[in-house]
């Protein structure tokens, strides 16, 4: 730093999903340095006859930190400001199944997932997420923590097979315990894991009235949820 030198340590992709290009940064009058990205990727664009009338969108603006020699990513703090209605929160045991929980659902949400074992002497071999679900279709997110790779795949979202429809990272982990924070945005999704450290984007191609959402264990894990809905109304 003394030098004014840029010494490259390590190597990290700043979005480990499927859509993420060109960002570009700005500097807050607060200070803050501010990363949109556009959520699309030369190897997924869609041919012209595509039925949505939309060539990719623009990703939340994310304020940049950079911590233990890390860029670290998350929403600008003013998302807060568009949850509307009260909560959905509860702590939940899955036990090898699949369950919905009353009250979480929509492709306009802000949803926090802790996820951790329920037993330390047998940590769950998987777990996920399926969201923007009906009978047809559905996007997912999943963890395995014995081999520390989280995986988003949308090859059940409707999408043509002609695209990319998985992506991984790898994940530290103590005892399978990670957090995501999954932003829903109509046709978009953002996943910020571990309060930052990554992310993975993707668009989707189903239909909005596709809004279930659903945890899955492969054994037997404990998560803690906090869900709302997201709307723009209010605040333009």
């Amino acid at each position: 730093m003394t030098t004014g030198e840029f010494c490259k340590e390590e190597i990290h992709s700043i979005d480990y999903g499927i859509d993420f290009y060109a960002p570009q940064t700005l500097l807050t009058p607060d200070g803050r340095r501010v990363m949109i990205g556009w959520l699309q990727n030369w190897d997924t664009i869609t041919p012209p006859q595509t039925v949505l009338p939309w060539e990719g969108q623009m990703s939340l603006p994310r304020e940049l930190e950079v911590k233990n020699g890390r860029l670290y990513q998350n929403p600008v703090r003013e998302l807060l400001s568009y949850r509307i209605g009260d909560a959905v929160k509860g702590e939940y045991v899955l036990n090898d199944e699949e369950r919905e929980i009353n009250g979480i659902s929509g492709r306009t949400v802000d949803l926090t997932v802790d996820i951790e074992a329920a037993d330390l002497s047998d940590i769950y071999h998987r777990f996920a997420i399926r969201f923007a679900r009906n009978d047809r279709y559905y996007t997912s997110i999943s963890f395995r923590p014995g081999e520390s790779v989280l995986r988003i795949d949308r090859k059940f979202s409707g999408s043509r097979r002609g695209i990319i429809h998985q992506r991984r990272a790898r994940v530290e982990h103590e005892n399978g315990r990670i957090r995501l924070r999954i932003i829903i945005d109509r046709y978009s999704v953002e996943i910020f894991v571990n309060d930052g450290e990554k992310v993975l984007s993707a668009i989707l191609e189903t239909d909005v009235a596709a809004d279930g959402i659903s945890f899955i264990a492969e054994g037997k894990a404990k998560i803690n949820v906090e869900h709302y809905n997201i709307s723009l109304e209010n605040i333009f």
